[in-house]
């Protein structure tokens, strides 16, 4: 196992937190200096926040982490490709790198339907790499949402 998917292991773990509290299973780990800094899932059903994303929550705590909202020569591993909303935060944030195991075709901003992160007007790009662990990410997204699908099937048929 490389270090690309060690950490993305760790953001998979993350997800799985989401997972046991009925969000949608994704993760994220931030790393500087070879160690994993902070830490997020996604809590926006729970915290009852759009905010709440995974990205958003470990950007929080790295920076305390360091004591700076710069988040320079720190990498982002995520399971999901990220959302506008993060995306503009990890440009703000300076990151350095993110690593993304799945991609989102229909909100994805890392390069799906937009590339936030390298936008040469920005005074800032961030390098990207994809497709780290990318079945297993999708694969427990599928597997959330297929669940999902179920649950309400059978609610609605218990209801008619």
């Amino acid at each position: 196992m490389n270090q690309e998917e060690k950490f993305m292991k760790a953001a998979i773990r993350e997800a799985k937190k989401a997972e046991k509290i009925q969000e949608v299973p994704i993760g994220c780990v931030i790393v500087s200096d070879g160690k994993i800094i902070a830490r997020g899932y996604n809590r926006r059903n729970i915290d009852k926040n759009t905010l709440a994303h995974a990205e958003l929550s470990a950007i929080k705590k790295a920076s305390k982490k360091l004591g700076d909202w710069r988040l320079e020569g720190c990498t982002m591993y995520v399971t999901l490709e990220p959302c506008q909303m993060c995306a503009g935060a990890i440009v703000q944030a300076r990151m350095d790198k993110v690593v993304i195991g799945s991609m989102n075709p229909k909100a994805g901003c890392a390069g799906s339907v937009l590339n936030l992160l390298q936008i040469q007007a920005f005074n800032h790009q961030v390098e990207l790499e994809t497709g780290i662990l990318g079945e297993e990410c999708s694969s427990m997204l599928s597997n959330f949402f297929k669940h999902l699908r179920q649950q309400k099937s059978e609610k609605s048929s218990q209801n008619s």
